[in-house]
């Protein structure tokens, strides 16, 4: 790549202006070097212009698409929209990121994976958990091999919600639910520490009064000699553990959920001292020996949280050819498992992963 290439700008056009876009997306365009937010599809221009007076906006993606400079599609839709979207935003020429989950089944995403790998463009997937600094700190500590061999690894995104509102996560419909909410990130996080596993396990439930759809999960994926255990609810009023990891040489636990989202909903922009969390998680290690354990605790401080790090990295991968922060092939490994998560609630049963291993030792089992 020459010097004119560094210096390039590339131009960005976000479809929806509903939460995830005003909260996320829009701030973190903005924070990303080598990007300009410059349209944006909405079906209320007055809301986008009063926080984003400069740029012009689009009331149908096809106006949109029909933009020559415009280089990169956000899709931050209602997860229904996401494939037909992504789809012709490809199909248009343009680099495409959707916001998670990248759409409603195995099948589509597996589509877009192929119509973008044929066009030679970008499709990648706003898992932006994978930039938490509890997440973070787990990686760091695991990649150290601080616990040693890991046995058992929970991870929870619990939130007091009572009230059902009128918004299409909380409706019957293709997309909706807890599952394709705070799914997407807990088995995108789990994936990128163990990679796939053989089976998975899950149960569902409305537990709100009121609830059409899922507002409580519980899954349970299924690796060699570990346990992992993702569970998410709309209705836990106590603070609960975010992370629980148990290893052979000592644990791990963190409370609370990341800073960053919320900092992003009080209007804060990304600085300097972005993604820094005070709050410290528990690290316990053996200090003795297998038969004579001595475990000693101490607070163990989170490494800091960097959501403008996805953005940042997409920039690079455009202008640059660097790896892209979420792969096309990762986005469809985490519709593979929700899918897969669907298929064993209603048939009640595991269900085996093609890419996982099936030859499975079973204690206990008849010989």
């Amino acid at each position: 790549m020459g010097t004119a290439m560094k210096t390039q700008t590339l131009n960005v056009g976000l479809v929806g202006y509903g939460m995830a876009a005003k909260t996320f997306h829009a701030p973190l365009i903005q924070a990303a070097p080598g990007l300009e937010l410059t349209s944006v599809v909405s079906s209320d221009a007055d809301k986008v212009l009063r926080d984003l007076p400069d740029v012009t906006v689009h009331a149908k993606l096809n106006e949109l698409l029909e933009v020559r400079h415009v280089d990169l599609i956000v899709i931050a839709t209602p997860n229904e929209q996401h494939y037909a979207m992504a789809k012709a935003a490809l199909a248009a020429g343009k680099h495409v990121v959707v916001d998670k989950p990248i759409t409603v089944s195995a099948s589509e995403a597996r589509q877009l994976r192929a119509q973008a790998d044929r066009s030679e463009l970008l499709l990648s997937v706003f898992h932006n958990r994978r930039w938490d600094c509890d997440f973070l700190t787990v990686r760091k500590l695991l990649e150290q091999g601080r616990l040693g061999r890991v046995t058992s690894f929970t991870s929870r995104f619990d939130r007091y919600r009572p009230a059902v509102n009128n918004r299409w996560r909380e409706q019957h419909k293709p997309g909706g639910g807890i599952w394709y909410d705070l799914g997407p990130h807990l088995l995108d996080q789990a994936r990128e520490l163990f990679g796939m596993p053989r089976a998975i396990l899950l149960e569902l439930a409305s537990s709100r009064d009121g609830a059409e759809v899922d507002d409580d999960f519980l899954a349970l994926l299924e690796y060699d000699r570990l346990r992992v255990t993702l569970q998410a609810s709309s209705l836990v009023a106590e603070p609960s553990p975010r992370f629980v990891v148990h290893g052979t040489e000592g644990s791990y636990s963190i409370y609370g959920l990341d800073p960053q989202e919320g900092w992003l909903k009080q209007g804060l922009t990304p600085s300097e001292d972005w993604g820094v969390d005070d709050a410290p998680g528990q690290l316990t290690l053996n200090r003795g020996s297998a038969e004579e354990p001595d475990l000693v605790s101490e607070e163990w401080l989170s490494e800091p949280g960097n959501y403008p790090a996805f953005y940042a990295a997409v920039a690079q991968t455009l202008l640059h050819g660097d790896p892209p922060p979420v792969s096309g092939e990762q986005a469809v490994d985490v519709m593979t498992l929700l899918e897969a998560g669907l298929d064993s609630y209603r048939q009640g049963r595991w269900v085996r992963l093609k890419e996982g291993n099936s030859n499975l030792r079973r204690l206990h089992a008849r010989r």
